[in-house]
C-alpha cells in the first residue's frame, strides 16, 4: 500500500499561480509512476499532467500544456505541479495518483492507478 497525499490548493485570481505538491510513502521513490488529475463538479476525473517513474518523460493535456508543469523530484520524493495562467476552467479538485512501475511508461487513464490522495481543491476566479 502507497499512501498519497497532496497540498496547496487554494483560491487564486484568473492569471494567477500556483504550485501543488504531493508525497508518497513509497520507497524508494523511483519506484513509482506519477500524475496529476482533477474532477470539476459534474464531470469526469480527468486527466492532467503524468510523468514516468524517473520524473524524465511527462504528458499533459491539451488543455493545460504550456501553462503547467509536472516535476518529480526523486531526491526529495515529491511531485509538484506548477500551475501558471490559471483560468476559471481550471476549478477543480485535483487528485495525486501513484502506481508501481518497472519502465519509462507514463499513464493517462485514472484507472491505471492503485494509489490517490485525498484531492485538494483549486478555485480560479474571474
Amino acid at each position: 500500500q502507497v499512501r498519497v497525499a497532496e497540498s496547496g490548493g487554494r483560491l487564486v485570481q484568473a492569471g494567477g499561480s500556483l504550485r501543488l505538491s504531493c508525497t508518497a510513502s513509497e520507497r524508494p521513490f523511483t519506484n513509482i509512476a506519477m500524475g496529476w488529475f482533477r474532477e470539476a463538479p459534474g464531470k469526469e476525473r480527468e486527466f492532467v499532467a503524468v510523468t514516468s517513474r524517473l520524473g524524465t518523460i511527462t504528458y499533459y493535456a491539451d488543455s493545460v500544456r504550456g501553462r503547467f508543469t509536472i516535476a518529480k523530484d526523486n531526491a526529495d520524493n515529491t511531485l509538484d505541479l506548477q500551475m501558471d495562467r490559471l483560468k476559471p476552467e481550471d476549478t477543480a479538485v485535483y487528485f495525486c495518483a501513484a502506481r508501481w512501475s518497472s519502465s519509462g511508461d507514463t499513464w493517462m487513464n485514472p484507472n491505471d492507478y492503485g494509489f490517490w490522495g485525498q484531492g485538494t481543491q483549486v478555485t480560479v476566479s474571474s
